[in-house]
């Protein structure tokens, strides 16, 4: 009797025991709590943490564009996260990138560590560094309006081009490649084939095919694509991006910009300075290269003239030393110095431009004073050395035969003459 009137007693006990623990498993909280370390990025300029998944919030913190926070639980489009600080909250997941992104951004940085700056810009307005030239690439830091950034290089890409398709999954990933061609003929042996058709319904079938192509309007051609130009730049602390290139500025001086002539300023250069009295002080004054192109987007070359600007000290103004124009040239180019015995040490640089054969090339050129010539290969020397040789020789044995002719016209007079 004593027994059954603890029953009741021991059976709520039991309940609220069992309730206790389903209260404290992580499947009875609002997401799913994430059990080994996950790590995230910021990629909004800056976001506030939430207490709680509501539309009315306290905010416990704020985090910003970059920053590193570790996951810890995940509530439909919300994650919450802990900073470094140790600060922890909700924040929209569209705020955040996966370890992927920035692994990406940080090999797009040390793969671009050695190239050659091609100028430098101005941000027109707040902008997204996108992984890949495209609109729909991701993205994990982002530039201010008026950031100044070093140009590295230049991509064009369709602007309605849509994102690569995953790969798609195989019919039947465990079985093996001979068991999914022996399946697949088993399948084909067992499907009916249809019957040839008869000489009627073949003729009738030719017949509704010429009516249905002499019905059949022609299809209408493919739009053009919409191309967009981007470039690739670095910050001051060193992420690097795409970002378009129509919302950078080049920081081209106006003494030398307003020789464009109607082009696009696609990189510039400083070759070297001199120095030129400007009320009575003198003053550096830079000298430049300056690559040009036509002023639309989609070009498949990344410039096609080059010219070298000058100072014309005396009357204190820039002026064309030299030109090239059409050539098809592609970034990067390259600025440095050399030696050249009797002329000292002069300003080079080198561009990468298609030749006559359709290969692209490395061409350099040197600057002495306001002259630019072309420095030639080892190769082309030894073309034009083998080539001045066999004009020489060519020149000697004509003389030889020239003189032989005297001679021998000389020594014919003389028999004549006796």
């Amino acid at each position: 009797m004593l027994l059954l009137s603890f029953r009741p007693l021991l059976l709520r006990a039991l309940v609220a025991f069992v309730a206790l623990i389903l209260l404290a498993t992580p499947g009875c909280k609002r997401g799913s709590v994430v059990s080994k370390h996950e790590y995230m990025y910021v990629s909004a300029p800056e976001t506030s943490l939430r207490d709680r998944v509501a539309t009315m919030y306290n905010k416990t913190g704020t985090i910003h564009n970059g920053e590193r926070v570790e996951v810890i639980d995940r509530a439909r489009r919300f994650v919450r996260v802990r900073t470094s600080q140790g600060a922890e909250g909700w924040v929209e997941q569209r705020s955040l990138v996966t370890e992927d992104v920035y692994d990406a951004s940080q090999k797009l940085a040390k793969d671009n560590a050695s190239i050659a700056i091609q100028g430098h810009g101005t941000t027109r307005a707040d902008l997204n560094m996108h992984i890949v030239p495209a609109r729909y690439g991701e993205h994990l830091y982002q530039l201010k309006e008026g950031e100044k950034v070093e140009i590295l290089q230049r991509a064009t890409t369709d602007r309605n081009a849509k994102p690569p398709a995953p790969p798609k999954p195989a019919a039947n990933p465990s079985a093996k490649p001979a068991e999914q061609k022996s399946g697949e003929q088993k399948d084909a042996a067992a499907t009916p084939q249809p019957a040839p058709p008869t000489q009627n319904q073949a003729a009738a079938s030719a017949n509704s095919s010429d009516d249905t192509k002499a019905d059949a309007k022609p299809e209408p051609e493919a739009p053009m694509p919409v191309m967009e130009d981007w470039y690739l730049v670095r910050n001051s602390a060193g992420q690097v991006g795409w970002v378009l290139m129509r919302m950078v500025d080049l920081d081209v001086p106006l003494d030398v910009a307003q020789y464009a002539e109607g082009q696009r300023i696609v990189g510039y250069f400083v070759l070297n300075t001199v120095t030129e009295t400007i009320e009575d002080q003198p003053k550096d004054i830079p000298q430049y290269l300056v690559l040009l192109n036509e002023p639309k987007n989609g070009l498949p070359y990344d410039f096609n003239q080059i010219r070298v600007f000058t100072r014309n000290r005396n009357k204190h103004r820039y002026e064309t030393a030299y030109r090239e124009r059409d050539i098809e040239g592609y970034l990067p180019a390259y600025v440095s110095h050399a030696n050249f015995d009797k002329e000292g040490e002069l300003p080079t640089f080198t561009v990468r431009k298609k030749n006559a054969e359709g290969q692209i090339v490395d061409v350099t050129y040197k600057m002495n004073g306001p002259i630019v010539r072309r420095v030639l290969s080892p190769e082309e020397i030894a073309e034009q050395k083998a080539k001045h040789d066999a004009e020489l020789s060519a020149r000697q044995q004509a003389r030889a035969q020239l003189k032989a002719q005297k001679a021998a016209k000389k020594s014919s007079a003389k028999k004549k003459h006796h």
